[in-house]
């Protein structure tokens, strides 16, 4: 079998980045006037309704290929997005990943996101995540791709960081294993001042410098969209609490274990933490295997065999594969001669099951204060038919006891948030500028 503690490390090492530590920064003059402003355009619809249920594309694609293999991937991608607005979903995550065949084909999740603006009209566009080390991603080019975004879909972008984690994927941009925290956080906090400054007042680090300019064009929200860390432990969460960043947790827990997690999280943001950005974002979201089916051996069956895959390609890129890039066959190797058998066990304490199972388990996430829960999509041979079927299903028959209750509670809510964010701006530190006013002389060759 194997085994659950190999389970829960191969999950944390390949998705989400782990613990994080950073310095803290902030604009001079040009920034005091914002106070503890928040704006995050279209965060509360009009009802005040919070944010409550997401849903996650990995985008896995099991060989063999086929030509059209990639271009249907994409596509599917693109109507389940669809059909999640339509049903009342509030977030589309969509998450970064490099040359991990078979497991994950997301690469360009920011055209991803692009595509679902034009095809949405009210769920939120979540990047989970973007990998920060400058390396990978420059910061100036981060800020700009967040802020196009933030402008086309009239302010539905949520920003979420990691670094990326194997060899296979790090070592691709030539990313120190050691490093690649400090170069996350970084380039991070790079990009995320470029959002804000006007103009940005420059920046030298270890891994990236940056010289005065001004970024253009702005995002909508202000100051910012709001901003998440990939989590895989109890760390980094309280990481993530000090920097004031939603906690996007990826890490199969049940509700129980959440729970002290969740109490941790919102006592370490409320009294801790010195924000990153210029706004704070208290939210605890937690991904999940996720189907929803009238028929629950149906449901379970479908989803030991998916997400089992899920979890053993992970394993063959953390553990103990050896990979061939363009030859290695995974699906093939699971399905025939695995490596290390996978143990249903995780799929127990899911949401996979008919509407009431599913039911009783978001009942358990609430009652432990979790504030969002995220499907996690397009694993395995998962068909498009079962994941928009499921989509259908949850959204009529489980979805709507949970929008009212949130609804109940969106004025506490919204006070627990306002209480936090003016404790945690007053302790912000303030930043000197380090480069002074800029003079660009004109000069160039065309």
């Amino acid at each position: 079998m194997f085994p659950p503690r190999q389970i829960a490390g191969a999950l944390r090492i390949i998705h989400f980045g782990r613990g994080l530590y950073t310095e803290f920064s902030s604009v001079g003059a040009r920034l005091r006037g914002l106070g503890n402003r928040v704006e995050y355009a279209s965060h509360w619809n009009g009802k005040g309704t919070p944010m409550k249920f997401g849903g996650i594309h990995l985008m896995g694609l099991p060989r063999p290929w086929t030509s059209e293999s990639e271009r249907t991937l994409l596509n599917n991608a693109l109507e389940i997005a669809e059909l999640s607005d339509q049903c009342g979903f509030d977030y589309v995550w969509g998450t970064e990943h490099h040359f991990l065949e078979e497991y994950s084909h997301a690469s360009a999740p920011e055209i991803f996101l692009a595509a679902c603006s034009q095809r949405t009209k009210n769920i939120r566009l979540a990047h989970g995540i973007i990998q920060t080390p400058p390396q990978i991603n420059h910061p100036a080019r981060i800020a700009e791709r967040i802020a196009v975004l933030d402008l086309i879909s009239n302010g539905r972008v949520e920003f979420g960081m990691g670094s990326g984690a194997t060899t296979t994927e790090l070592g691709g941009f030539l990313v120190p294993q050691e490093e690649k925290k400090a170069m996350q956080i970084e380039g991070m906090r790079v990009a995320v001042r470029m959002l804000v400054e006007d103009p940005f007042t420059g920046f030298e680090g270890k891994y990236v410098k940056v010289p005065p300019r001004n970024l253009v064009p702005k995002p909508l929200q202000k100051p910012h969209p709001p901003l998440w860390m990939a989590c895989s432990r109890r760390e980094s969460i309280i990481d993530a609490a000090r920097l004031g960043l939603g906690a996007l947790t990826f890490a199969f827990v049940s509700a129980a274990e959440a729970r002290q997690w969740v109490k941790d999280y919102y006592a370490t943001i409320e009294n801790e933490c010195e924000p990153l950005g210029y706004a704070v974002n208290p939210n605890f979201a937690i991904a999940t295997p996720f189907l929803c089916d009238n028929d629950q051996k149906r449901a379970e069956t479908a989803a030991v065999a998916n997400y089992g895959f899920f979890v053993y390609a992970m394993g063959h890129y953390s553990f103990f594969g050896e990979h061939r890039p363009g030859k290695t066959d995974i699906w093939k190797e699971y399905t025939t001669n695995p490596k290390e058998p996978v143990s249903p066990e995780f799929i127990a304490q899911a949401c996979v099951g008919t509407p009431e199972k599913l039911r009783q388990t978001l009942r358990e996430y609430e009652d432990a204060g979790i504030d969002q829960v995220i499907a996690v999509r397009q694993v395995g041979r998962l068909s498009l038919d079962q994941q928009c079927d499921s989509l259908r299903l949850f959204s009529q028959e489980v979805m709507p006891e949970f929008k009212e209750r949130d609804m109940a509670n969106a004025p506490a809510r919204a006070d627990r948030r306002a209480r936090i964010s003016e404790k945690a701006m007053a302790r912000k530190p303030k930043m000197q500028q380090s480069w002074g006013d800029a003079v660009i002389p004109s000069a160039g060759r065309h």
